[in-house]
Parts: C-alpha cells; structure tokens; sequence
C-alpha cells in the first residue's frame, strides 16, 4: 500500500500530473489486447483525460532534505499552457531564497522531438539552452532531473501493462514505460494509476544499471472547474543517495490570461 492521502476522492513531473479529467470512462483495454497494448491503450486514455484545461498557474513550495535530514526551502511559480499540436510549454519562477531569486526555467515540450529548455540566470542576466544530454542532470539541486519536468508524452515511450493491484482504497493498474531516447537517465519506469480516474500514485525509477533509483510517491489529488485533478504534493526520494524533495502546490488559477508570449525567451527575461 502507498503512503499518500485521497482528497474529494469517491497521476515531468512537476507540472506533469497537472490535469486528470474526472469523469467516467470506458474500459481502459480489450481483456484479449497483449501486456504492450494494455500499457499503451492506458497511456492514450491518461493523454485524453488530460485535455481542454487550457492553461493554469500555481504556487510551489519545495523542501530538499539531504541524508542527514537538513532541509532548505525553495518557494516558486508556475505557469503552464496547453498547446494544440501536443506538448505543453511550462515555466517555472523561483522566488526564494535570494540566491536564486528571478532564475527561471522554460520548457517546451514536443511529442516526439527533444524537448526545449531554457534556464535564465539573473546574476549574469543571460538564458542558458539546457542540453539534451544534460536533461538527467539535477533540477537546481533538487532529486527532480530536467527531464522529469516537461509533460510525458505518449509517444516517447513504449509500454508493458504488468497487472492489476489494491492501492489505497482503490485497485491500481501498474504500468512499465521504457524511454525512447537512449540519453535518458532511466531505463525504465513503474507507473500506478487508479482504473478509475487514471490519477497516479507512485512512479519508481529505474537508472541504466536497472538499480531503483527514486520513488515519487503523489498525493492530496483536489478536483478543479469539476473536470480536473490535480495532486497537492510529491514526494522524490532517492534511493542511492538518501535525499528526498517534496514539492507542495497551491492557489491553483485555471484558464487565466496567459499568452504564448509569456513562454519564449524574451520572455523569461522579464520575469519578476
């Protein structure tokens, strides 16, 4: 059994739990369908429900804790827009502490192409492109990875469906995803989902050697425009290491008045 907690109940990453619709579905497979089209059929449906939000912002509370339990706090915003053709564009503003105060990242999410990321850094007042190959590097310290933050598109992975299991109050499908890009820092995922709403409730991470890397463990799911889910908290722990990250969010807005402008790189520049 997990450890998270159900809210209003009766899922890279961190935006990339953000929508859930909650309304009723179909069954998520054919019974006959092979374990490879189950995990795929179940990530099709996941991408669907996840539609229409059209944009939010958000609060984000983060607390790194190294092996020895000190912690620090990071406090953020954060934007997120749905894109038409797949792949939403998100941007991330720290607030606190000083000495990251105004850094900013900006991700662009493509369905099947590398995603885009940008890095603005106020001391030297420039934006740094994050490379493809550095997306396994550590998100400003924290047990996230760069590649963790932009929405995970279907088309990147290729799935296997490996059974059906209580979690919570609920029976959860359990779902492994291999990346498609060989410069991933994983070699594998194991994803559960509730078969009703399709919200998920843990991801454990496995790196290149297949050792257990990281659990995150995704919690406090509240319901938003009746239509969406979205988790309150997220836990990373990793597991060679000992340090965890626990992301809190809060003061969600739906459908405000983003523009496509605010997510370029003239635009991380005027963040405040």
């Amino acid at each position: 059994m997990m450890n998270a907690h159900i809210a209003r109940t009766t899922l890279p990453l961190l935006a990339v739990c953000a929508c859930i619709l909650a309304y009723p579905s179909a069954p998520l497979y054919a019974e006959e369908a092979t374990p490879e089209e189950k995990g795929l059929q179940i990530a099709r449906e996941t991408r669907e429900k996840g539609r229409g939000f059209e944009n939010f912002t958000a609060e984000q509370s983060m607390v790194l804790r190294n092996k020895q339990g000190k912690e620090s706090l990071r406090q953020l915003r954060v934007k997120v827009l749905e894109t038409d053709g797949g792949g939403n564009k998100s941007l991330f503003v720290f607030d606190r502490p000083r000495d990251v105060q105004g850094t900013a990242l900006l991700v662009h999410t493509h369905k099947e192409s590398d995603d885009d990321q940008w890095l603005y850094l106020p001391a030297l007042k420039r934006v740094k492109r994050i490379s493809s190959s550095n997306q396994s590097g550590s998100f400003m310290g924290s047990e996230f990875a760069y590649e963790d933050l932009g929405t995970p598109e279907v088309e990147k992975y290729t799935y296997r469906y490996l059974r059906d299991e209580p979690c919570l109050e609920m029976t959860c499908t359990v779902v492994e995803r291999f990346p498609l890009d060989k410069r991933s820092g994983y070699q594998r995922l194991l994803v559960w989902q509730d078969k009703d709403e399709l919200r998920i409730w843990k991801v454990e991470y496995y790196d290149k050697k297949n050792s257990h890397l990281k659990t995150l463990t995704i919690s406090d799911y509240n319901l938003y425009l009746d239509r969406f889910w979205q988790a309150g908290e997220m836990s990373m722990v990793n597991h060679l290491t000992g340090k965890s990250t626990v992301v809190t969010w809060k003061d969600f807005r739906f459908r405000t008045e983003l523009k496509e402008s605010d997510f370029t790189q003239t635009g991380l520049k005027r963040m405040r």
